[in-house]
Order: C-alpha cells, then sequence, then structure tokens
C-alpha cells in the first residue's frame, strides 16, 4: 500500500485490458472477467479503459455482457450507451498524430506501426522498438505526446489522455473520478490512477504506475487484479435516486 489517502470505498471501475486483464502473453483472464461480470451485475458502473481500438474493446464487452462506456484509443474515443443509443465521442484529432509519426521517419527513427492502426480515429501506435525518449526530442513543440504502455508507444494529441474522458464517461452516472476504483499499469494509466479514489497497480506496471498504487498486488497480471478485488474491498453500488 501507499502512503497516499484513498477512501475506505468507492461506486464505479475502471479498468485497463492488456497487462490488466490479461496475463503477459495478452491472453485474456476468464475469472478477472467473471469478476467484472459481478460487479456489473451488482450495479457497480465497470468502464473499460484501453489503448487499445475501439472495435477490438467493444467486441469484448459484448461477448461478456459489459454495457459500458469504453475509454479507447488511450482517451481519443469514447463509446457510451445513452437512452438505447450508441455514440462515439472523438476527442483527439488523427492528423495531428499521422504528422507526427511522418516526423519519426523523416528523423531516421525506425518505426513499426500496429497491425490496428488501419482502425484507429484519433492516434498512431507502433511497436515499442525505438526510444521514446528520442522520439519525445523529435516531436518537442508539436504539441503530441509520446506515451509508452509496456506492449507498444502511442502518439496523440497532448491533453486527450484516458483521463479526461474516463470524466465524461463517469458524468453520466453522476459520479467523478475520485469516486472511482481505478487498476492499470502503464504510463497511460498514471493520470488515472493518481486522480482515483482507490488505484490498482501491479509488480509488472511502469515505475510511475507503481508508484500511484493504493494497492500493489503481489500477484501480476490479471492474477493480481483478482487479488485485489478479494483483499481490498472497496466497490459499492452507487446510490440512486
Amino acid at each position: 500500500m501507499s502512503g497516499r489517502k484513498h477512501r475506505p470505498s468507492v461506486c464505479a471501475l475502471a479498468i485497463d485490458i492488456d497487462g490488466t486483464l490479461t496475463d503477459k502473453d495478452r491472453r485474456l483472464h476468464l475469472p478477472a472477467l467473471r469478476a467484472l461480470q459481478r460487479l456489473h451485475a451488482r450495479g457497480v458502473p465497470v468502464i473499460i479503459a484501453t489503448g487499445n481500438v475501439l472495435p477490438i474493446a467493444l467486441a469484448l464487452t459484448r461477448f461478456f455482457g459489459l454495457p459500458g462506456p469504453i475509454v479507447a484509443e488511450n482517451g481519443g474515443l469514447l463509446y457510451e450507451r445513452v437512452e438505447g443509443r450508441e455514440l462515439v465521442t472523438r476527442l483527439a484529432h488523427l492528423q495531428p498524430a499521422r504528422r507526427a509519426a511522418a516526423r519519426l521517419v523523416r528523423a531516421g527513427l525506425v518505426t513499426k506501426p500496429l497491425f490496428t492502426n488501419r482502425w484507429r480515429e484519433t492516434e498512431v501506435a507502433f511497436e515499442p522498438t525505438f526510444s521514446v525518449a528520442r522520439a519525445r526530442r523529435v516531436l518537442r513543440g508539436s504539441g503530441i505526446d509520446v506515451v509508452p504502455t509496456g506492449f507498444a508507444i502511442h502518439l496523440i494529441e497532448r491533453g486527450c489522455g484516458k483521463l479526461g474522458a474516463l470524466e465524461r464517461a463517469l458524468s453520466r452516472f453522476g459520479l467523478r473520478v475520485s469516486d472511482c476504483f481505478v487498476a492499470g499499469d502503464g504510463d497511460n494509466d498514471v493520470e488515472m490512477l493518481r486522480a482515483a479514489g482507490f488505484a490498482v497497480s501491479f509488480p509488472t506496471a511502469s515505475p510511475r504506475a507503481r508508484a500511484e498504487a493504493d494497492y500493489l498486488t503481489r500477484r501480476p497480471y490479471a492474477l493480481g487484479f483478482v487479488e485485489a478485488l478479494k483483499q481490498v474491498r472497496v466497490l459499492v453500488p452507487p446510490r440512486t435516486g
């Protein structure tokens, strides 16, 4: 446990996918998904907040009976169901990220775009084969953040991370991020973890993510998420009416 003050209970959950609901090989961990189903059945809002593309995150939530919302592309997209309608809000623009990617290529960085870039609407992502520090030097002053997740390196407009999209998603429930149990393992999760009512991270997480944890699990990856839910009983359904 960190020394950061936290609430004894929170009433919504925001969770990353890769490294948080999966093992080290990015295979989904069924006990973790069943835990999310049980929380949803109790009336706890469950929000997926991922750097992955919306089609992948939406398929996961559909197959496991979770209605959303979904924060995708590191906060560039927000998917919600509102009064029976499905809404997608773009919170970042794709062209600045594409221009930044072209600058990296011109600067001589050897980049390998992710296959999923064909579905990305607000960012560009690469295999983690180049120096994040060098990429940030090349893109200094461009208004683009270079965000490593451990699984990829993402280029997205500055100020368009997961936290802002999560705030919008929670507002429909009358909640704030300080009402939320957040679990994540990457630098792209740091802002959410810092603002959370209760923050969980993992021994396999980035140093920055670990530093924000109220509860640092003993077990890695999704095993740690299940451990946290068992050991730290802080989630309660939100009040209605």
